[in-house]
């Protein structure tokens, strides 16, 4: 029994002067508004469980007792009293008060007391739940704002539809994507700890088999970024011919992919073939090779540094790149272009004729590796090169280095000259055979070569470990082939360094390579980015066909000419027996 139970059956058939005695209608909380107040005061004394408190009996009791003692001074004062009418009025006010309370409190009955619910008993509010629980749709809230924030702070740019989320670690391959553990062994294996910016959104988008186009700078892990999903979704060996195909520029290049694959498919029992010429390939497979190994079973196909196979002409690929992809007629291939510089008629291409094309790209487009310290040198004239080369020489330098010329003659010419300040040099084109080649290559990778000239196609994708200074001799004709130059050096986070070597006549060129230098961070003159840019028919001249330039070589001719007395003896031999020829056909007849 509450205080207001026993107050009613007190105070049965009571009524009370509200006007008159308003302070003592006060007292006792008898208005409505009090005793809603006073309710809502009771919860501190009541126990949830059914039991009083001390608090509630102490209230009680002193109720009492004051009912007990108005009643007596009433008494006193009034002398008699009725109570019959009151109590409907009593009633009705109470009623008026429970109205409005019961929203708040259950039904009471005599006897019981209040019986108040605890807070487990109370029915749940679907309002306030979704306050506390998250709702799914909040959860993708928070996962995307999750993912973009990790694509933020390794600048991976991703356009299309239904893009996976990147990866951190090569372990989620195994658990998402049910990569072999064997070639997980080889990654680690490899020396590969967490995966690389372009390889964290390119393997899934590869793994869910969709076709992409994908650019990062140069030393990024492209190569891994494509050899890694092939071999997850060959999974084992078939004796189906060629399942997958990757094309390359080169043949150093191709070399250097079919090692990385060697690696990773160790133990898993693949075969990797590297094909550079299609009379070899015939000789070493047979005259029935494309008969027995189709390109209908070809289901991946790879174009590694995609804008340099893109370009027309003699320095480009596009005719031969254009037979092979009509060739691979199997309707499941799928086909990826990678590159370290961004071209546009290879993305207006891909937009065209690939299926559900997604476009990734890392850090700003054909933009140079920040890891590189790069610097411009003004040197003069063409005989300042020269003098700027062998000054660097006797200051000291940490080799390996690489030598970068605009011809195969030039090269040759660079080499003789350099050839006798004493230090290990070769020199490597297209105009060497293989053999030569590849022995050049890995002398220079074992530390033997300190000292390597070569053309500007050496320059794509060839990784040399540790490459410490990258000298531009000859002047890059486009901002893409001097990003390509560059990267030879500070690859896989290493530092590096590249300077490069600008005469007068280099000037409609320098704008364009100043503006790539500022925005990897390097400091470059303002009047640089001031110069006027060159008009777009001149840019497409000097790109597929360079400047003119005067002879490196300070020794004479005839000491590189090979016998030309011998060769002039020949032709007189050759044209005197001609004529001893005719003349003794004339005198038979």
């Amino acid at each position: 029994m509450d205080a207001f139970d026993l107050f009613r059956k007190l105070g049965s058939g009571a009524k009370f002067d509200l006007k008159r005695f308003g302070k003592d209608a006060e007292r006792f909380k008898v208005g409505l508004k009090s005793h809603s107040k006073d309710s809502s005061n009771q919860l501190a004394g009541i126990s949830f469980f059914g039991k009083e408190t001390q608090e509630n009996t102490s209230l009680e009791s002193r109720l009492s007792e004051d009912d007990g003692e108005e009643g007596s001074d009433e008494e006193q004062a009034s002398g008699k009293r009725k109570w019959t009418e009151p109590v409907k009025t009593a009633r009705k006010k109470k009623k008026g008060a429970k109205i409005k309370t019961d929203d708040a409190e259950p039904e009471k009955s005599e006897g019981e007391g209040i019986q108040w619910m605890s807070s487990q008993e109370k029915v749940n509010d679907p309002k306030k739940e979704s306050k506390d629980k998250p709702s799914l749709k909040r959860l993708k809230q928070l996962h995307q704002e999750k993912v973009n924030r990790i694509r933020h702070q390794n600048r991976i740019n991703v356009h299309g539809t239904d893009i996976p989320d990147p990866i951190s670690t090569f372990e989620e391959l195994q658990k998402e994507y049910d990569l072999d553990p064997r070639i997980v062994q080889n990654i680690k294996a490899a020396g590969f700890q967490t995966p690389t910016p372009i390889q964290m959104q390119a393997i899934p988008l590869m793994m869910l088999k969709r076709e992409i186009l994908a650019s990062a700078p140069t030393g990024s892990g492209k190569t891994m970024a494509f050899c890694l999903p092939l071999l997850a979704h060959l999974r084992q060996p078939l004796n189906k011919g060629f399942r997958a195909l990757i094309i390359s520029p080169t043949r150093e290049l191709a070399t250097q992919t079919h090692r990385e694959l060697l690696k990773l498919s160790e133990g898993v029992g693949f075969r990797v073939h590297m094909l550079n010429k299609g009379v070899e390939a015939v000789k070493k497979y047979g005259p029935k090779t494309a008969k027995k190994f189709g390109n209908q079973y070809v289901e991946w196909l790879v174009v590694d540094e995609s804008d340099k196979l893109f370009e027309d002409g003699k320095t480009g690929f596009r005719e031969q790149l254009a037979t092979i992809f009509l060739a691979c007629s199997s309707p499941k291939i799928r086909r990826v272009l990678f590159s370290a510089t961004f071209a546009t008629d290879v993305e207006q291409w891909c937009k065209l004729n690939l299926d559900n094309l997604v476009c990734v790209n890392i850090g700003p487009r054909n933009s140079a590796a920040e890891t590189v310290e790069q610097q411009l040198l003004f040197v003069g004239s063409e005989n300042g090169k020269l003098l700027a080369m062998r000054n660097l020489i006797k200051q000291g330098f940490l080799p390996p280095v690489l030598v970068f010329v605009q011809s195969i003659g030039r090269a040759r010419e660079l080499f003789h000259e350099l050839v006798y300040e004493g230090i290990n040099v070769d020199v490597i084109h297209a105009d060497r055979t293989q053999q030569q080649r590849d022995n050049v290559v890995s002398s220079f990778r074992s530390g033997k070569i300190w000292v390597l000239i070569c053309t500007a196609l050496m320059a794509r994708g060839i990784d040399f470990k540790g490459i410490n200074l990258v000298i531009n001799y000859d002047f890059p004709t486009t901002a893409v082939e001097y990003i390509h130059r560059i990267g030879r050096t500070g690859r896989a986070g290493h530092k590096g360094k590249a300077i490069t070597f600008f005469t007068e006549d280099d000037k409609p060129l320098l704008r364009s390579i100043a503006t790539v230098i500022k925005k990897a961070g390097c400091p470059v003159p303002d009047y640089m980015i001031g110069l006027k840019k060159i008009k777009s028919k001149l840019k497409r001249q000097l790109a597929t066909k360079p400047p003119r330039r005067s002879t490196i070589r300070t020794t004479p001719r005839i000491l590189f000419e090979k016998k030309p007395g011998k060769r002039k003896r020949r032709k007189r031999k050759a044209e005197a027996k001609a004529k001893g020829d005719a003349s003794e056909v004339i005198s038979n007849s």
